[in-house]
């Protein structure tokens, strides 16, 4: 399918191929609940995909460094060395890593806007020093570029059928709705690295802090405070959700089942928090794999029903002959 999918996208050279292949298993592996969904796009459309999510995941992967062996000033040098990459890539093309010749490839084919790339290594860097978010509005700045770029980056990929700037701040909320998303299921595992997503605000509203979060997570100990302050970061990323809804209608119909499928998946997630009584600094919610796996299968079977009317249209049932004139007849079937 690998093959097909580059086949399909036009992707002819050996080199680039086995780097868009790279990006293909970096989303296969890291991304389950996001490449099941990037199954359903149109064939010539995954690629572009892979490749973005690919070097999303790699800088975000040098910014966690989960196993501690490079330390931060380390993983300064490599970001920015990305970054140095990734910008001399988008001018010239090339690149040092197999992500960045993939992602500056997919820019460059769908005229994605260079500066959302920018925004994106920003925000990466500042996962280096910044640890938590006293407002909201402060936690907004920063997903403005590690998440409604994303949004905002994906949209020339999936094609619209409205002018483009109309469907933007739907893209770039459903970026910042999937993000809350993972900050909420990730709250214990964050604080493992050392950082949390919720803001103080949020948090102290309901009683809350970061220290007390860190001693839940410590001691498996739950407490009403916090349970107070996840279920209200829960209602404001459903909120976010509601804002970016409008926009899949917005999207070309081909890709809209895909982008219908993630944002039920990662709804899904929420759902999952909540019935497991706002667990996360515990355990990780997970949608089931059977409910997952139908959701896909619906959204599956839409887009084979789409593509059968479009290949078999509807044809009129023959008139009754002496009760229609050729032209009535032809007037029936230019029209139906």
């Amino acid at each position: 399918m690998t093959r097909r999918e580059l086949d399909t996208a036009g992707i002819t050279d050996p080199g680039l191929r086995a780097d868009y292949s790279r990006c293909r298993t970096l989303n296969a592996r890291h991304g389950k609940t996001y490449f099941l969904a990037t199954r359903l796009l149109p064939v010539e459309r995954r690629p572009a995909v892979h490749a973005l999510y690919g070097f999303a995941r790699w800088a975000d992967d040098i910014v966690d460094d989960l196993d501690r062996r490079q330390p931060p000033a380390d993983r300064d040098r490599l970001l920015l060395r990305l970054e140095h990459d990734l910008a001399h890539a988008l001018r010239h093309g090339g690149g040092g890593e197999p992500v960045v010749r993939a992602v500056a490839d997919t820019a460059a084919r769908h005229r994605i806007d260079p500066g959302l790339f920018a925004e994106f290594m920003v925000s990466m860097r500042s996962d280096l020093s910044v640890t938590d978010y006293p407002r909201y509005t402060d936690l907004r700045r920063y997903m403005r570029g590690s998440a409604e770029v994303i949004g905002l980056q994906m949209l020339p990929v999936l094609g619209t059928v409205v002018p483009r700037e109309e469907a933007e701040p739907h893209a770039a909320a459903l970026g910042v709705a999937f993000q809350l998303t993972n900050f909420l299921r990730d709250v214990g595992e964050d604080l493992d690295r050392g950082r949390v997503y919720l803001p103080a605000d949020l948090l102290a509203a309901h009683g809350a802090d970061r220290p007390l979060l860190e001693w839940s997570r410590r001691t498996g100990r739950r407490d009403p405070r916090i349970r107070a302050a996840l279920r209200a970061a829960e209602d404001l990323t459903r909120g976010v959700y509601r804002d970016a809804e409008p926009g899949i209608a917005m999207l070309d119909p081909r890709t809209r089942p895909c982008i219908r499928t993630a944002f039920t998946l990662y709804g899904g997630i929420l759902d999952a928090i909540a019935a497991d009584d706002y667990a996360v600094l515990h355990r990780r919610a997970v949608v089931p794999r059977r409910e997952r796996a139908r959701t896909a299968a619906g959204a599956a079977l839409s887009i084979l029903g789409a593509r059968l009317r479009h290949r078999h249209p509807r044809r009129p049932a023959p008139p009754v002959r002496g009760t229609m004139t050729q032209g009535e007849e032809a007037t029936r079937w230019t029209t139906s």
